[in-house]
C-alpha cells in the first residue's frame, strides 16, 4: 500500500491522525514539515524509535522539484513532479527591494482555455490534492530561502478547487508552523462568480484579484470562455458581494493583447465596470507564447505608447492604475506562460 503523505494537514487535522500520541508531538511534526524537512529521520527533537515508526507509515512529502530554471532577472521557475507522473510549475518572483513571492499552482492544467495562456492550451488533468499545493511554497522556500508573498496565479483556475486550497492556506497560516500573514496572499481568479461568493460567505480573509482583461463582454467571452457561465453584469454584482463581506479592494488584472484590447473604447469599458467597485487596476502587458491568437491572428505584445495609452485614460478617470513589469521572461515563467518546460502531462 502507498504510504500516505502528511504535508497537506491541518494541525487539528495531524493532531486526529496521530493518535494515540500526544498533541504536543503532532504539533512537534507540523512545525518540523513547515519547515521543509522531507524525511522523519530530519525531526531530530522525536525519539529514533518514534521517527522509525511514523516513517513507516507515512510520507513527509509526496511531490519533488524535477527541473530548476533561473532567468537573469532572478525569477527561478520549478519544475514539481507528482506521484503520478504529472507535471505542475510554480514561480519565485523578487522585487526591486529583494522580496521574494511565490506563484502556487492549484491543478495541473487549467480548463478555463483563456485564448492568451499557455497554460489553458494544455487542458486539464485534475485538481492538486492540498499536500500538492501546501509543498510547493515549502520547495519554493527549500530554493530561495524566506518568501514574503504567496500569489495563487499559478496553472490552474483556484476557485474550482477552493477547499484544497483553504487547507493549504490554513496550514500556511498556523503559527504553529510558519504564520503566514493572510493578508500576504491574493487569489487570482478569471472569474468563477460561485467561488467568489463562496469566499466572501466562508472565507479565509485573502486578497483577490480577477483577470478582467476586458469588460467588451462580447470580446471577453471570445478571449475567456468562462464568461458564457459568469457573465460581467453578475461578475461584478459578486464583487459587490464580496466586498460587502470582507472590506478589501479588489485587483482587476487585465491583460493586454496589441491591437485587440488596447483601444480607447476598452479603457472606458474598464473604467466603467469598475465604478462602484473599490479597485485598483493592473495592467500586464501579454507575455509571447508562440501560435496564440484569436480569428486567424496571432496576438502581439501591446507598444508602450498603447500601455501609456491606457494607463492616461484609466487615470484620467479617478482610477489607481499599476502595471506589470516582464519578470520571468527568459525562462516562460511569467503570467500566461506556465506549462512550457518538457515533460508536462495532461492525458
Amino acid at each position: 500500500m502507498d504510504k500516505q503523505s502528511i504535508s497537506g494537514y491541518t494541525l487539528p487535522e495531524l493532531t486526529e491522525l496521530l493518535k494515540p500520541l500526544p498533541a504536543f508531538r503532532a504539533k512537534q511534526v507540523f512545525k518540523w514539515i513547515s519547515r521543509g524537512v522531507t524525511t522523519f529521520n530530519a525531526m531530530t527533537d522525536l525519539s529514533q524509535e518514534l521517527r522509525q515508526d511514523l516513517g513507516e507509515r507515512f510520507l513527509v512529502q509526496e511531490t519533488a522539484i524535477s527541473e530548476t530554471v533561473t532567468d537573469s532577472d532572478g525569477t527561478v521557475k520549478l519544475q514539481i513532479s507528482l506521484q503520478d507522473g504529472a507535471k505542475i510549475e510554480a514561480v519565485i518572483l523578487v522585487d526591486g527591494e529583494g522580496r521574494k513571492t511565490a506563484c502556487i499552482s492549484t491543478q495541473v492544467g487549467c480548463p478555463m482555455a483563456c485564448a492568451f495562456c499557455k497554460t489553458g492550451s494544455l487542458g486539464f488533468l485534475r485538481n492538486l490534492t492540498s499536500a500538492e499545493i501546501t509543498e510547493q511554497l515549502y520547495h519554493c522556500r527549500t530554493v530561495s530561502g524566506e518568501i514574503a508573498n504567496i500569489v495563487i496565479m499559478g496553472m490552474g483556475e483556484p476557485l474550482l478547487n477552493l477547499d484544497n486550497l483553504r487547507r493549504a492556506m490554513s496550514i500556511w497560516s498556523d503559527p504553529a508552523g510558519l504564520g503566514m500573514s493572510r493578508r500576504r496572499i491574493t487569489i487570482s481568479t478569471s472569474g468563477i462568480i460561485a467561488g467568489i461568493r463562496d469566499l466572501a460567505d466562508q472565507g479565509p480573509e485573502v486578497r483577490l484579484a480577477v483577470s478582467l482583461t476586458t469588460a467588451d463582454p462580447a470580446l471577453r467571452e471570445l478571449l475567456m470562455p468562462v464568461t458564457r457561465a459568469n457573465p460581467l453584469p453578475e461578475l461584478k454584482e459578486a464583487l459587490r458581494y464580496f466586498q460587502s463581506k470582507q472590506n478589501k479592494r479588489i485587483t482587476l488584472e487585465a491583460v493586454l493583447l496589441g491591437g485587440v484590447n488596447t483601444r480607447k473604447e476598452d479603457a472606458l469599458a474598464i473604467a466603467g465596470f469598475a465604478k462602484g467597485l473599490d479597485v485598483i487596476i493592473n495592467l500586464i502587458p501579454w507575455n509571447p507564447v508562440a501560435g496564440m491568437g484569436i480569428m486567424g491572428k496571432d496576438f502581439i505584445e501591446p507598444t508602450d505608447k498603447e500601455i501609456d495609452r491606457m494607463v492616461s485614460l484609466l487615470e484620467d478617470r479617478g482610477l489607481t492604475v499599476t502595471r506589470r513589469y516582464r519578470k520571468g521572461r527568459g525562462v516562460s515563467g511569467a503570467c500566461g506562460q506556465l506549462g512550457s518546460l518538457e515533460g508536462f502531462k495532461v492525458d
